[in-house]
């Protein structure tokens, strides 16, 4: 575990003050690391994109190692990015969807998802409209946990555990708060519901749309993607989603709109979960 702190912080140390040319080929140099490290992410990325119905998916998972890389960068740059130079690694497209959602005063459910720089889109939200409380689950390595909480702190984002989620949502949300939800991972039987995810039944956890239930919050997706003509990444805000009420349909209503975006960008998104990993009762599992 100490060997992963010094590694981690090795790292963020080496990329924090690098220039724009040199920050992109340690992109290149850590994703392919990553890729050759831990063969097993790949084989389970090529699967996902299998069961999914994409054509040429190698190409798409080398671009999936190489956003993480994005995503590493920028993190390590975070104690650099300030209210003044924020613009020159995003911007924003539909903000008009999340500040008439948050002016209602009921607070406003982000749905996002590890697409893009999920790590920067709420960070750079901060310095550019307001705080956004953030959803987290704690690293297994407690000293490389408290490294990326202290980093994830720079811009004002209150921070939510996730074991304590609940409590501290709804209370945000009954603030009039903004809350983002990481809403793309793998669920248990026990916490989700299914839904049709890129053709294939996937368990959704059932929270999310419970909080918005209960707290009459908006449901706003948003994602920072990155351009590869503007070289830097846009924080998109896409319409708010309706909800009715109903657990499994109001899931549904999300994912898809998740899923439309990934198939926008399907190269950013991470691939290497097994997003399938829970079955319905009696399916058989479908990775080896």
């Amino acid at each position: 575990m100490i060997l992963e702190y010094w590694a981690a912080r090795i790292v963020l140390a080496k990329v924090r003050w690098l220039p724009a040319r040199m920050a992109a080929w340690r992109v290149a140099l850590y994703a392919r690391i990553l890729d050759l490290a831990v063969p097993r992410l790949r084989r389970i990325a090529l699967r996902n994109l299998e069961l999914a119905g994409f054509a040429d998916r190698e190409s798409i998972v080398r671009g999936v190692f190489r956003s993480l890389g994005r995503v590493v960068v920028t993190f390590a740059q975070f104690p650099k990015i300030t209210r003044e130079n924020v613009h020159r690694w995003i911007r924003y497209e539909g903000l008009e969807n999340f500040t008439t959602a948050h002016k209602r005063g009921r607070g406003v459910l982000v749905a996002t998802g590890h697409l893009g720089n999920w790590e920067l889109s709420a960070y750079a939200h901060a310095l550019m409209t307001g705080p956004m409380n953030i959803v987290v689950r704690p690293l297994d390595n407690p000293r490389v946990d408290a490294l990326v909480e202290q980093r994830r702190g720079l811009s004002g984002n209150p921070i939510i555990r996730k074991k304590e989620a609940a409590r501290e949502i709804l209370h945000a949300l009954k603030a009039g708060e903004a809350v983002g939800i990481l809403i793309d991972q793998n669920s248990s039987l026990e916490e989700g519901v299914f839904v049709d995810f890129f053709g294939v039944k996937a368990c959704a956890n059932a929270a999310f749309v419970k909080f918005a239930h209960h707290s009459g919050a908006a449901v706003v997706p948003g994602f920072a993607l990155w351009s590869d003509s503007e070289q830097c990444y846009i924080l998109r805000f896409y319409p708010e989603i309706p909800m009715t009420g109903e657990v499994q349909p109001d899931t549904q209503r999300v994912h898809t709109a998740l899923e439309q975006v990934i198939r926008e960008y399907p190269d950013q998104w991470l691939w290497i979960h097994r997003r399938w990993k829970t079955r319905p009762p009696g399916e058989p599992g479908v990775y080896c």
